[in-house]
């Protein structure tokens, strides 16, 4: 018997979003059937969600029994073709770390996809933010340090806030990677308060991004980062995905 919960209620206390530019070539040979690649300006587009979750629980329940914790997911922009239903577009995750066990025992259970577990390391006020982890077995870290801006920046992605932020909040729908090769557990965020908020990125490193023997030297780079804060959401189950 399944414990998947079709609908999950919370807050996104703070969702940090470090976005690369990617050669498209090389994010195609990484990603799964039946995804690929969604491009922008003949780019992939790859990145970490640095995730504080608060009030997570089943949709019915009160805000004070829900659960409160650090996440981080590795997450590619993709498209893929549904029968019946033809192109579409979301998120594909190949790697999630947290610091609840919780959603490292119930992951691909209650909570989409396999979790590692990871120390993390947070630092912030109103203006500054640093996030930082490290997985227990040694396989990721990351460390991003941020300021909040008055705009974008430069962008080789987005012409403006308003562009990056309509791109993302169209990614509502994501997939991620589970212990069963070709299967891809899937979970739709709902929200009617979207909202982002421009950074300037002080320095940020990843070891997945650094990995070049997945990303040969100069196909991954750092292009922009978002915040969001005090968001509340709603998460729907999505059903499964298989590989053709």
């Amino acid at each position: 018997m399944s414990l998947r919960m079709p609908r999950i209620s919370g807050e996104i206390e703070r969702r940090l979003l470090v976005n690369y530019r990617v050669d498209p070539e090389v994010a195609a040979r990484i990603l799964p059937p039946p995804f690929r690649p969604q491009l922008v300006d003949g780019h992939a587009v790859a990145g970490i969600c640095l995730l504080r979750l608060g009030s997570i629980r089943p949709d019915r329940l009160p805000a004070a029994v829900g659960l409160r914790s650090e996440n981080a997911a590795h997450r590619f922009s993709v498209e893929w073709d549904e029968p019946g239903r033809g192109r579409r577009t979301g998120v594909y995750v190949p790697r999630r770390d947290s610091a609840a066990w919780s959603n490292v025992v119930l992951g691909g259970r209650l909570f989409p996809g396999e979790h590692h577990h990871a120390s993390f390391e947070v630092s912030e006020s109103d203006e500054h933010l640093r996030v930082g982890f490290v997985a227990d077995d040694g396989s990721a870290s990351v460390d991003v340090a941020v300021e909040v801006a008055g705009d974008l920046g430069p962008s080789a992605l987005f012409a403006s806030l308003e562009d990056a932020s309509d791109f993302f909040e169209r990614g509502s729908l994501g997939y991620s990677a589970t212990h069963r090769s070709g299967r891809y557990d899937g979970l739709a965020l709902r929200t009617s308060a979207w909202r982002v908020e421009p950074v300037r990125v002080e320095h940020a490193r990843s070891s997945y991004f650094e990995d070049e023997s997945l990303f040969p030297r100069g196909s991954a780079v750092l292009d922009h980062a978002l915040l969001m804060r005090r968001v509340p959401v709603v998460w729907e189950a999505a059903p499964s995905m298989a590989a053709p």
